[in-house]
């Protein structure tokens, strides 16, 4: 580590007026920044800490929308979302360990977008809108490629509204020395169509797999899927899975979510 300077505002203004200083960074939950300092990969001079800003933090249902603030941690989300929408729930109380859960936030995952972390696709299937202290942003319009996003220097995420779908479930073949998405699918059936979005496997980030969406709109059932074929291009291949063996990951993880939504 190096020496740097820590802020801990109480309100969103105090924080956007914070990040507007030289090399100053926004600090969520710490679960991805600290690990970047620690490797030098990121050398700000500044952390903002959001932790202490109560205004961004909790869960709200209202009708057919549930709203979490930017600060809420995975824990959280995963103890008062269960009621509302139960495959979020799921999806948060399995992310990485306890001491990750208690102290994560879905506004940093967000922020962050790692191309394997599991909030990502839950808020593509969902077509969920991102909040910030100045906008909003579909889902669609957010994610913009690998650890790439559409916000603006400056920008917080003070909260996401999911619009809770008929049925939902996400499948993670989990990575086990990081807990994160080898191959993740969040599947989500709504009125006007299905939604299916894929983490861990593409060179890009989270994507949407639209033969899926349209072969499930139309029979909403894992044998809908079989005669479809995830595409290899574009797909990670490491160590852990080359491209191939995520593709064929990603329909099988496809599958076990419907059988679950179902």
């Amino acid at each position: 580590m190096y020496a740097f300077d820590v802020t801990r505002p109480k309100t969103v203004a105090e924080a956007v007026e914070a990040l507007g200083a030289e090399e100053a960074q926004a600090l969520g939950g710490g679960q991805t920044l600290i690990p970047t300092l620690k490797q030098r990969l990121a050398s700000p001079s500044v952390l903002v800490s959001l932790a202490s800003i109560d205004e961004i933090k909790g869960v709200c249902a209202d009708g057919d929308t549930l709203t979490i603030g930017g600060g809420t941690t995975h824990a959280t989300v995963a103890q008062e979302a269960a009621a509302t929408y139960p495959a979020l729930a799921a999806l948060a109380a399995n992310i990485g360990d306890p001491a990750v859960r208690n102290r994560g936030t879905i506004g940093g995952s967000l922020a962050n977008n790692d191309p394997s972390a599991c909030y990502p696709s839950a808020a593509l299937a969902s077509n969920a809108t991102i909040v910030t202290n100045t906008r909003e942003i579909a889902a669609d319009d957010y994610f913009q490629g690998l650890f790439t996003t559409a916000l603006e220097p400056g920008e917080i995420i003070t909260g996401v509204k999911f619009p809770v779908p008929q049925a939902a479930n996400y499948q993670k073949f989990v990575q086990p020395a990081s807990r994160f998405s080898l191959v993740g699918v969040f599947v989500a059936k709504y009125a006007d169509g299905v939604r299916v979005a894929v983490t861990g496997a593409s060179e890009g980030g989270v994507f949407r797999w639209t033969e899926a969406e349209a072969a499930l709109s139309a029979d909403f059932s894992p044998a809908a899927l079989d005669g479809l074929t995830a595409s290899a291009d574009g797909l990670i291949n490491d160590l852990h899975g080359d491209a191939e063996y995520r593709a064929h990951l990603i329909k099988v993880m496809t599958k076990r979510a419907v059988a679950a939504a179902n």
